[in-house]
């Protein structure tokens, strides 16, 4: 089994890094994480990746005059490192349609929420405010309009009264740690794959199951 290379760019802590970190450890597992890659210098989840034993690298944004000098040192860098695919796990940067049309199809995002509803930030607290009893994430393929591409997997979670914006968030990142390594799976092994603006898949799934709220 040829194994793909994965880079994971991060902001922050590297919570759903973690998770991915996690699932290509497994023998089956279609790809192998060479690369965390960070724009914030000395961020935790730069620590956590070298723990791990996977190499990092810090490209500081804030030393770059202009965005595409810095996207320009990005793309060097991932291609360097013999990169095949990109997840952004809290990425926090808007990449230019310069550098998502050299990655296209080969980049892959997580967002909180069941897109397209709640592009942007914020999106537990628009949930909250919208009187939604469903609320969720998505994986999609990056394209140039943010949280705007071709969705690869979805899961969902009820809003119950009582709930804060942290109580949200948490039932939701407790399902983007199972939904993104799924995600990338079914992209490192062309179980799903980008064709023009839609994401075509290999094989078909369970049609049976359903979430209801109130249940």
């Amino acid at each position: 089994m040829t194994r793909r290379r994965i880079a994971i760019l991060i902001s922050g802590r590297g919570s759903n890094m973690t998770s991915l970190i996690e699932a290509a450890r497994a023998p089956d597992f279609p790809g192998e994480i060479a690369l965390v890659l960070s724009n914030r210098p000395g961020v935790a989840g730069l620590a956590r990746a070298q723990e791990a034993g996977i190499a990092t690298l810090a490209i500081d944004h804030k030393v770059f005059s202009r965005r595409e000098g810095f996207e320009e040192e990005l793309d060097h860098a991932l291609r360097d490192h013999a990169i095949d695919i990109i997840c952004l796990a809290g990425f926090m940067r808007v990449l230019t349609p310069w550098f998502v049309e050299r990655w296209t199809g080969r980049m892959i995002n997580i967002h909180p929420s069941l897109l397209p509803l709640f592009r942007g930030v914020h999106t537990h607290q628009r949930a909250l405010a919208e009187g939604v009893l469903v609320h969720g994430c998505t994986v999609h393929f990056v394209v140039p309009e943010l949280d705007a591409g071709p969705i690869i997997a979805q899961a969902a979670v009820p809003v119950v009264p009582g709930d804060t914006e942290e109580t949200l968030a948490a039932r939701v990142l407790a399902q983007e740690h199972i939904i993104y390594p799924q995600a990338l799976r079914m992209i490192c092994d062309g179980h799903a794959r980008l064709e023009g603006d839609r994401t075509v898949f290999a094989k078909g799934w369970n049609a049976g199951g359903a979430l209801r709220s109130p249940a």
